[in-house]
């Protein structure tokens, strides 16, 4: 096996995991307030969705500068574009209907927010990363006494 494949050619390690270690305190900041909520989804898939994310993020740069040939390239967006896409099912998970009510959209919006905290970190935003989930996390702390008895009505189609 060729030494090369785990030496980082476009990053160094320690940017590596600077860009992880920040994905993961951050999406932990915004689990967390979900968690203490009592939302049915505690903090970990938070924290696992933004370091699979910022690992893809780095691993898909990283192999794009490795292998940016005449003969080879690889569009990064393309491929960040499809984590989303999934991240996106996995927060509809969190969704579920009881009759004419729908719960959880504000966890499943999270979740997606967490990814895309983790694909910034991944592209070494952090700055942007950071003001991202303060945001996430002022909006959600803030929004409480207006969603405490707010719940959102649908209405079927063959009741009308």
């Amino acid at each position: 096996m060729d030494a090369s494949v785990f030496i980082p050619g476009h990053f160094t390690w320690a940017d590596a995991i600077l860009r992880i270690a920040v994905a993961l305190i951050l999406s932990l900041g915004l689990g967390m307030e979900r968690f203490l909520r009592k939302k049915p989804i505690d903090f970990r898939p938070f924290a696992i969705i933004a370091l699979a994310s910022c690992a893809l993020t780095v691993a898909i740069v990283e192999f794009a500068y490795r292998t940016d040939t005449e003969t080879i390239s690889i569009d990064p967006g393309r491929v960040l574009s499809g984590v989303m896409t999934g991240i996106g099912f996995i927060g509809a998970g969190a969704l579920f209907r009881e009759e004419h009510t729908v719960y959880g959209a504000g966890s499943a919006a999270s979740i997606w927010a967490s990814g895309a905290i983790g694909l910034i970190c991944g592209l070494g935003l952090l700055w942007l990363a950071a003001l991202l989930t303060a945001a996430l996390v002022g909006l959600l702390v803030l929004s409480r006494p207006f969603t405490q008895d707010y719940t959102i009505r649908i209405d079927d189609e063959e009741e009308e």
